[in-house]
């Protein structure tokens, strides 16, 4: 099966009149799908829904939209229909329908990309400025330190795209933002190769998502697409985005670090940060106003003020909005302490590279951790935290395979797999102990994992839930997950603390 790898347009007028009157399939009816009908009503085309889901089906039905199923636009002819293909950037490129499509010569868009040339075509107002953030871990954080440093310049401005509010949506809006800063996922800029944003950066790239690209040079690649604009940031403190500068195809690239900037870079120096990109040398804001505190919040701080700065916002602005800004839920969110323990909630963590950063912040770690790793690979990780650890509670679909990589690398700190049933089984000191859960459904799993992981926990230490993993083996999603850590934290009481050992 031939996979589709989009390519750009050079002018979005004759395209978006070419769709007048004709039939355009909206592949995946979720909250990005739900985002262009309206557009593809007020350009005049006729939209039609389908999804592998019954009752997402039923839902568009019941709104009076046409729907087609996967087996039937995959019958000779059945696709000729359609003047463009829209699809949700959860669909792989070698999905059927998808690839049926191009075979047809039906171009297909993401999303992602149809906002874009909805914008560029000026059909709810004056084009926006874009900047647009991406990287493996970060890209929420940096979304909101970005849009809370715009607010703080008084600029009408929107945060959207991955961040949960769709792009089309944000550009309905009355009155409409000037600026948006758009958070985007590799999925999303996969399917769009049009996008050139005013300012884009790729705040790092590690292993994640190579199930859906196929590899990490793909992932990188689509990633790197948000370096085609006017300004490309880089991380520099990442290899492989750093690796990105020299590729990135921007009009002017510029790299931020956790350290002294050089000519062309935004860093730190003595406990502030520093722009030496878009000027000769202004302090930005003081690290010890950073939230969330430690070098991924800096980083991502650093980021936001890059894009900021691109497109000529006072340093006196990053200082106020970064100040401003709060971590939202779930991302390194501290929740109680009890008896000496700290407890830490970051659910985000869904991937190694973002755990990483999470458990080098803290100097002793009860590690909370699973789920599914998509294909990337844990013992990198384990090996180099493997000396902060003082325990580690693991389940869900790949808990055996951290347990194993735990065994590896740091044989001597107590582990305890929680399978999705009745059993809990230790390795480790002590290797000959047992434990039986009553086991009913995720939270019931999470509960648990909490009250073993604090009987591990002494004065100083931290319960830290960063799973490394995505969560729909077993929870809604990583708020879901996160909601129920909370809630198994502050059902504890003293008692727990320190009950193994």
């Amino acid at each position: 099966m031939v996979e589709h790898t989009p390519r750009a347009l050079r002018s979005p007028g004759p395209m978006l009149e070419f769709l007048r009157g004709r039939d355009v399939l909206v592949a995946g009816w979720g909250v990005s799908g739900r985002s262009l009908i309206e557009p593809l009503r007020d350009i005049g085309a006729r939209p039609v829904v389908t999804d592998a889901g019954e009752k997402a089906m039923a839902e568009a039905a019941e709104l009076g939209l046409d729907t087609a199923t996967g087996a039937a636009l995959l019958e000779p002819g059945a696709l000729e229909r359609f003047a463009l293909v829209i699809t949700s950037p959860g669909w792989r490129p070698g999905s059927p329908v998808l690839v049926s499509a191009v075979t047809e010569g039906i171009p297909v868009w993401g999303d992602v990309e149809f906002a874009w040339w909805v914008d560029q075509a000026r059909l709810y107002g004056p084009v926006r400025k874009w900047l647009v953030i991406t990287g493996t871990n970060g890209k929420t954080t940096t979304t909101q330190m970005t849009h809370a440093i715009l607010r703080a310049a008084g600029l009408p401005s929107v945060a959207c795209g991955n961040i949960g509010l769709p792009i089309l949506d944000a550009l309905r809006r009355t009155p409409g933002p000037q600026i948006l800063a758009v958070e985007l996922s590799s999925f999303q800029l996969h399917w769009a190769p049009s996008v050139r944003p005013e300012a884009g950066v790729v705040l790092n790239v590690a292993e994640d998502h190579l199930d859906w690209h196929g590899g990490l040079d793909a992932y990188a690649a689509a990633k790197a697409r948000a370096l085609t604009g006017r300004v490309g940031v880089v991380g520099l403190d990442d290899a492989v985005a750093a690796a990105l500068a020299r590729k990135s195809k921007a009009r002017r690239t510029v790299g931020f670090r956790i350290g002294v900037p050089a000519d062309g870079e935004l860093g730190v120096v003595d406990g502030k940060l520093l722009d030496r990109a878009f000027t000769k040398a202004a302090i930005l804001a003081e690290v010890g106003d950073i939230s969330p505190p430690g070098p991924a919040g800096v980083a991502d701080a650093l980021a936001a003020a890059a894009l900021t700065r691109a497109i000529d916002v006072a340093p006196q602005f990053v200082k106020e909005g970064l100040a401003e800004h709060k971590v939202g839920p779930h991302r390194a969110a501290f929740v109680r302490e009890l008896a000496g323990v700290g407890f830490v909630d970051d659910s985000k963590a869904t991937n190694p590279h973002a755990a990483r950063s999470s458990i080098l912040a803290h100097p002793q770690v009860v590690w909370i951790a699973g789920g599914q790793l998509k294909g990337a690979h844990i013992d990198d990780l384990v090996e180099e935290v493997a000396e902060r650890l003082v325990a580690a509670v693991v389940f869900g679909q790949d808990a055996p395979i951290i347990a194993a990589a735990m065994a590896r690398h740091a044989p001597d700190v107590p582990v305890v797999e929680l399978g999705s049933g009745d059993d809990a089984q230790m390795s480790g000191e002590p290797s000959t102990a047992s434990l039986v859960a009553e086991i009913d459904g995720a939270d019931a799993v999470m509960a648990r994992a909490v009250r073993i992981a604090a009987g591990y926990a002494g004065r100083g230490d931290t319960v830290l839930l960063a799973p490394a993993a995505a969560s729909l083996d077993m929870f809604a999603d990583y708020t879901h997950r996160g909601r129920s850590f909370v809630a198994a934290v502050q059902a504890l009481d003293e008692r727990d603390i320190g009950s193994q050992q």
